[in-house]
């Protein structure tokens, strides 16, 4: 199992809006994407929230080659739409983990 993981802090002063945003117009986008098989979101505890929350996003697919199909033909427009809408009001940090267990 391949996981997609991007770390997300978003500015206080969006979150609410963002994280609507991502359930309801972003991930949808990517999983119709049929390149990832599950998603999940969580918020980040025991982190300082003065700066606004910290979110993880993960997506799920069984093989390298479906999640460097996403990056090669989906991530960027989908990237493009997400600074075009949100600006610098966010920050994310990308990883790829396989599972071991």
């Amino acid at each position: 199992m391949i996981v997609y993981n991007i770390t997300c802090k978003v500015d206080p002063a969006i979150a609410k809006n963002w994280l609507i945003w991502q359930l309801e117009e972003h991930i949808p986008e990517v999983m119709a994407t049929r390149l990832f098989d599950d998603f999940k979101v969580h918020r980040l505890l025991e982190q300082n929230d003065e700066d606004g929350p910290t979110y993880t996003i993960q997506y799920f697919t069984n093989s390298m080659d479906r999640y460097q199909q996403y990056i090669k033909n989906h991530a960027p427009l989908l990237r493009e739409k997400a600074f075009a809408k949100w600006g610098n009001q966010f920050i994310g940090f990308r990883s790829v983990m396989e599972a071991v267990q």
